[in-house]
């Protein structure tokens, strides 16, 4: 069976990460299936979906490694064509990509002990957001 389901929030922008885990679980209840994937997708191009031990210093590393890796001030060719500054935003999403996909047993996804799954919005202002969850199983 395969059961679509979606997932709406706000975020403030600025590389925030919010933690997902527990919205996605509760969703993943409702379909009542025991076993099988959830595949979670991000449509946007200035956001990603990961794991990672949602805690405040690995917050805050992610944050930084993306900060440094793709800084925000540097002159990005979109920025030039579009004027919206969010050039860093698409680079960042790119690199971390849209989606995720996650096994569940017995109605429980297969996560570790300090593993949760996040949302990461690198755009450069507050958004509206939509997740869609594709659950397949039994």
């Amino acid at each position: 069976m395969i059961q679509t389901i979606e997932m709406n929030f706000s975020t403030p922008g600025d590389t925030a990460v919010r933690d997902i885990t527990a919205e996605v679980q509760e969703k993943l209840y409702g379909t009542n299936l025991k076993s099988g994937i959830v595949t979670l997708f991000s449509p946007s191009s200035t956001s990603a979906l990961t794991t990672i031990e949602y805690e405040p210093g690995c917050v805050a590393d992610i944050q930084a490694y993306f900060e440094k890796t793709i800084p925000q001030e540097k002159p990005y060719r979109h920025n030039f064509r579009w004027g919206d500054g969010n050039g860093h935003s698409h680079l960042r999403s790119a690199v971390l990509g849209p989606s995720l996909t996650i096994p569940f047993i017995d109605g429980a996804l297969t996560l570790g002990t300090w593993q949760q799954i996040v949302f990461i919005d690198f755009d450069n202002r507050p958004r509206n957001r939509r997740l869609v969850l594709q659950v397949i199983g039994e």
